[in-house]
């Protein structure tokens, strides 16, 4: 199975299954992250599920829509790196991909 790994906000490091059809969100969500994360449940309303992509797969990702973009640009830690973990499917070709929390807003 793939794997996907995730350095929560306190700095701590995970290698998560990874479910191909899944998003970041759900995969983060079900690995147990316990910290506020993902409020909205991925309905791309509230930013609380941005995350950093490891910049060597960032072109690898979904194009941003507006919708996503104009969230991202409402948080104070906003990278280029940036995306909204609920809009970002996996996929096989993401395996061993490297994302970071980004701290809560």
């Amino acid at each position: 199975m793939s794997q996907l790994i995730v350095t929560s906000r306190a700095g701590e490091q995970a290698t998560v299954a990874a479910q191909e059809g899944l998003s970041l969100m759900e995969i983060v969500r079900e690995a147990g992250f316990d910290e506020p994360f993902a409020l909205c449940g991925g309905a791309c309303s509230c930013a609380t599920c941005h995350v950093y992509i490891d910049p060597a797969l960032l072109d690898q990702m979904p194009p941003i829509s507006a919708e996503e973009d104009a969230l991202l640009d409402s948080s104070d830690h906003r990278q280029p790196n940036s995306r909204l973990s609920c809009q970002v499917p996996f996929r096989p070709a993401m395996d061993g991909l490297q994302v970071v929390v980004a701290p809560e807003d």
